[in-house]
């Protein structure tokens, strides 16, 4: 597996390192020691399947406070999105800035995202399906989340063609 640094600490874009051959390709998308060794979390306590009919489907940016915070590795096996993350860690060097990166059924890239980061999502294809592998269980009392259009965070979302749940559209500004 390939652990590629992006601008906002702690995140990364994973990659497979595929073998490939006349039947097509292996490739290793979990591996506890190589989190360990990068001294990320290798926890696996749920996995999580969303599926969006429409292409523009909004959904995020959501988290979860301690003690039920969680880690998570994110890929798209279906479709294509636009994946979103932004760092709400207080003490961190890139505290308040996002991320975005395509994920698609096509490239196979994951996100890790780190306990403490808002995730969302907007879909670029109809019938996208995305993974989740999550390192604490959900605890609804802990769920939280941030605008997807507050301006503290000035996302450039790809398309304005948008449908997104009530709760995500009435999340409170960011302070």
């Amino acid at each position: 597996m390939k652990f590629i640094e992006t601008p906002l600490a702690d995140l990364y874009i994973l990659e497979p390192d595929y073998i490939k051959d006349e039947r097509g390709f292996f490739a290793r998308t979990f591996c506890v020691e190589e989190f360990r060794k990068r001294g990320l979390s290798p926890s696996l306590a749920q996995c999580n399947i969303s599926y969006n009919s429409k292409k523009g489907t909004l959904r995020g940016m959501h988290f979860q406070i301690e003690p039920h915070g969680e880690d998570k590795v994110v890929r798209c096996t279906q479709g294509a999105i636009f994946d979103v993350v932004i760092d709400l860690r207080k003490e961190s060097p890139t505290f308040k800035k996002w991320f975005a990166a395509e994920l698609t059924a096509e490239n196979r890239k994951m996100v890790y995202v780190p306990t403490g980061f808002a995730h969302g999502f907007q879909t670029l294809e109809d019938h996208t399906e995305v993974f989740y592998q999550m390192s604490a269980l959900y605890h609804a009392e802990s769920a939280r989340g941030v605008r997807w259009d507050d301006p503290t965070f000035a996302i450039d979302w790809p398309s304005d063609e948008r449908t997104i749940s009530l709760k995500d559209q009435y999340y409170p500004p960011y302070l």
